[in-house]
């Protein structure tokens, strides 16, 4: 009897939990509200996609925002042998991102900090940026400003990466003269039910 989708992807998600030696699946909304929304890890079979897109090199210095139990930070670390920051409000789920960080395959590049996003001081390294619907557009709003004037301060190229992205963020985004649409990376193949959404979609800061 062949697999659907949905059992792919499961069995896809507890191999590389395994292979990475991390424990990152289940959602978790226990202290979600309107403005910060519940965990839920992106799946491996998209960030295997992102990893693949040529977007994200061992030089880079990616930001995760709402990291959760750290699943793309040591993902990207791992496949690509680039520096990952993970960025958790809830202090809970913070605790299992450094669980996971004490038992990894792979975490020296691997790092996560305790804090409110819209409060974060972005390094000047740092020049992606990833988000899964971690937090009202208002919060994505005070973030994305002290994106753009981390990027006045300290030009850089920089790529902002949204999976599974609201409406109101795209047309906000849209909206923004300092961001460039760049593309559309395709995850709909991936799932059951050809939802439009399951993409990442990829902004430039000019």
């Amino acid at each position: 009897m062949s697999k659907n989708l949905l059992q792919i992807n499961e069995e896809n998600d507890q191999s590389w939990d395994r292979l990475l030696h991390i424990k990152t699946s289940g959602r978790d909304d226990s202290k979600s509200d309107s403005y910060r929304y519940p965990y839920e890890p992106t799946p491996y079979s998209v960030l295997e996609r992102l990893a693949n897109s040529g977007y994200i090199r061992k030089k880079n210095v990616v930001v995760d925002y709402g990291c959760g139990k750290g699943r793309v930070d040591f993902f990207l670390s791992y496949q690509l042998r680039c520096q990952t920051i993970g960025i958790e409000y809830d202090e809970r789920i913070y605790e299992s991102a450094l669980a996971n960080e004490k038992s990894a395959l792979y975490s020296s590049k691997t790092s996560f900090i305790c804090e409110n996003a819209e409060q974060y001081d972005i390094p000047k390294e740092v020049d992606r940026f990833y988000f899964f619907n971690p937090f009202s557009l208002e919060i994505f709003r005070s973030v994305l400003s002290r994106i753009i004037d981390s990027y006045y301060e300290n030009p850089r190229q920089i790529y902002l990466f949204f999976y599974y992205p609201q409406a109101e963020y795209i047309s906000y985004l849209m909206t923004r003269d300092e961001l460039l649409f760049t593309d559309e990376i395709s995850c709909e193949d991936l799932f059951e039910g050809k939802d439009s959404r399951e993409r990442i979609i990829v902004f430039e800061l000019m």
